[in-house]
């Protein structure tokens, strides 16, 4: 599994985000706020419409989903956001970005550095790491619920770009673009998916191993823990064995 499924799974397994239930709705709702600046048609805006899509599938109502619009689009008062992205390295060198959305730069700001510093880590400059991902739509399907054949239909027709074998799941890679299509079609055969979303990829990923990997591990738990982050993304990567000892 490359390092990007594995991480996806150790968060799936342990329920960090999952018992948060609140923290989830107050991403999403930040996420379809600013989206919303560009335009409260999620027809006619597609990071609105993804934001949108993502909230419903966490069953959020959609009253929720209607004000938070409003409070992008200005019909009704709120916070205003700004998007900070962070870069920088953990333990072992491996390449971390932070995407948030805060309302007070500096806490940010101090916080983030502090997580990296306290955890093995150090912040970079911009374009220090960002240049090694890639945006992506990635869709995961368990193997029992559909074929490679029955896949690698899906993926050629709808402008999919990649079919991979990730251990107990397919993967399939499309620009983010092509998402859209391709979840729809996977959907429209009655193929049941695992998870969905567009992220960031990286080129090539750094394996890590003992102390090192969970440290690593500590460090993106405090990142993915903090109220303004958004997304994180890395290329760390490490071994079957560990993670699913992590994992529990």
């Amino acid at each position: 599994m490359s390092g990007h499924s594995k991480w996806a799974t150790i968060k799936h397994k342990k329920g960090a985000l999952d018992a948060k239930r609140g923290k989830i709705f107050t991403r999403l709702l930040k996420e379809i706020a600013v989206a919303a600046k560009g335009g409260g048609n999620p027809d006619t805006n597609a990071r609105l419409r993804t934001a949108v899509a993502a909230a419903k599938a966490e069953n959020m109502p959609q009253d929720n989903i209607k004000r938070a619009i409003q409070r992008g689009t200005g019909e009704l008062e709120g916070v205003s956001y700004e998007e900070i992205t962070f870069e920088g390295y953990g333990p072992g060198g491996v390449a971390i970005v932070v995407e948030t959305l805060t309302d007070n730069r500096n806490r940010t700001v101090s916080e983030i550095r502090h997580a990296f510093s306290k955890n093995g880590g150090n912040l970079g400059s911009t374009g220090s790491v960002l240049h090694m991902f890639s945006k992506k739509g990635v869709i995961d399907i368990e193997k029992a619920n559909a074929t490679e054949e029955q896949l690698t239909d899906i993926v050629l027709e709808h402008g999919g770009e990649d079919l991979r074998d990730e251990g107990e799941v397919w993967e399939i890679v499309t620009e983010p673009n092509a998402f859209e299509g391709v979840l729809n079609a996977v959907k429209a055969a009655n193929i049941a998916v695992a998870s969905s979303e567009v992220t960031m990829l990286a080129s090539t990923y750094t394996k890590l191993e003992g102390p090192a990997a969970n440290q690593m591990l500590r460090l993106l738990e405090v990142l993915e823990d903090f109220d303004d982050t958004q997304n994180v993304y890395s290329n760390f990567d490490m071994d079957a064995e560990q993670m699913a000892q992590m994992a529990g």
